[in-house]
């Protein structure tokens, strides 16, 4: 059942299960890959009315236009711990700075690199961090 504040209301991943038929896993994966809009508050997601409505819309002329091809300057990188063993954040602002941050690493596995936009601040991306050293070697 959606928790009403106010006039904000908002959906757990148990809620869009059972509203969508999405099976939770799909959930949590869209979220944390910022593809659904949500926040985690302790252990629990919460999705709001507006970024269902979001998720669900058709791209309009403007956003489906021809962008111009983003450079590797034009974003910034959060190397993050993926689990509560290693809770490091390390942001860098270059893909050379990415590599030698997760190259100083015991594991390497329990890494996650989101690349995130300059201009729009928004995740564009989330890759574990084998994959971006595998990427950008």
């Amino acid at each position: 059942m959606p928790k009403k504040i106010g006039d904000l209301t908002l959906y757990t991943v148990d809620d869009l299960h059972d509203i969508l038929g999405i099976s939770k896993m799909t959930l949590r994966t869209y979220l944390r890959e910022g593809r659904l809009r949500g926040r985690k508050l302790g252990v629990s997601w919460y999705v709001t009315e507006e970024a269902i409505r979001e998720y669900f819309d058709e791209p309009t002329e403007e956003t489906s236009s021809p962008k111009k091809k983003k450079s590797k300057e034009d974003y910034r990188y959060i190397v993050q711990g993926i689990n509560d063993l290693v809770s490091e954040t390390e942001e860098c602002e270059t893909i050379s700075e990415v590599i030698e941050t997760l190259n100083e690493q015991a594991i390497i596995s329990l890494f996650q690199v989101r690349i995130v936009d300059r201009e729009t601040n928004e995740i564009t991306e989330i890759v574990k961090a084998r994959d971006f050293l595998e990427r950008h070697a």
